[in-house]
């Protein structure tokens, strides 16, 4: 599959943001053991690998306007995509010096209606200290540098890992999870919690997990994720099977046959 001009221009930002935050996951390390820690260092640095890409990606298409974790909205021409950016999602790993954090650059086309924003038409999740680049576009498919991404085959839940996102220091329904887990912890081989939503969206994507489920993101953790999953031919909806361009403030994604039976089991366990 040859590589299209879009995705090559998303590329090309999340590989110079990237090398730079390689840079400054070094210097966590030796921030560590100081008394003032390395969170400040941690935010300019997230501040910092997103101004890079705001600046690629405005040069390649001057027109089109952003939603970014940190800049929040720039408008740009209604008629034209708008970029969805996360420049560092998996910010505690970042801090805690944990290799295991990705760029997140999605693009979304208005509605045809006018009435606000439709499809994700192009995503790419960029996983800096690994090289990885999983990146999809509507009707092309999911790939892995030049490898076609396919979701898992598996079918059965006792064979599956699943991946969630864990509520903290009051964010999310630690009570909602809880009744989660317990309708899908004891059915499955494995639950991983690793950190990042837009990699665990890229490995289901990639057939590495089987499954994921979180609640209270943002459209830039999942946008591009959302396509990815399902360009790799799985399906991606709320806890309450609807399917939406971007779904972020419920995510269950998985295979046809295992998002059938994951969500029969959240669907219970919001039920409770």
């Amino acid at each position: 599959m040859a590589i299209s001009g879009l995705v090559r221009v998303m590329e090309r930002a999340a590989r110079k943001a990237g090398t730079r935050l390689r840079r400054d996951f070094g210097e966590v390390e030796h921030l560590q053991v100081s008394r003032k820690g390395p969170a400040d260092f941690v935010s300019k640095a997230d501040r910092a690998a997103e101004q890079t890409i705001y600046e690629e990606l405005r040069a390649a298409r001057p027109d089109w306007g952003f939603l970014m974790e940190e800049g929040g909205v720039v408008e740009g021409d209604a008629s034209k995509p708008r970029w969805i950016i996360d420049p560092l999602d998996g910010t505690t790993n970042f801090l805690h010096g944990i290799p295991h954090f990705a760029i997140s650059i999605a693009v979304q086309e208005p509605a045809l209606d006018g009435s606000g924003w439709g499809d994700v038409i192009a995503g790419l999740v960029y996983q800096p200290m690994t090289d990885e680049s999983f990146w999809a576009e509507k009707t092309r498919g999911a790939w892995l540098q030049d490898r076609r991404l396919r979701v898992s085959a598996r079918r059965n839940l006792e064979d599956a890992v699943v991946a969630t996102g864990i509520p903290f220091l009051g964010y999310g329904d630690m009570g909602e999870w809880t009744r989660i887990y317990h309708e899908i912890g004891m059915r499955v081989a494995g639950i991983r919690r690793f950190g990042a939503a837009s990699l665990d969206l890229a490995w289901v994507a990639a057939g590495r997990y089987d499954g994921f489920w979180e609640s209270n993101l943002k459209p830039w953790d999942t946008a591009a994720g959302c396509l990815l999953v399902r360009e790799a031919g799985g399906f991606v909806s709320d806890y309450r099977g609807r399917s939406q361009p971007i779904c972020d403030a419920t995510v269950l994604a998985a295979n046809d046959a295992m998002h059938s039976k994951l969500h029969k089991l959240v669907a219970t366990a919001i039920k409770a």
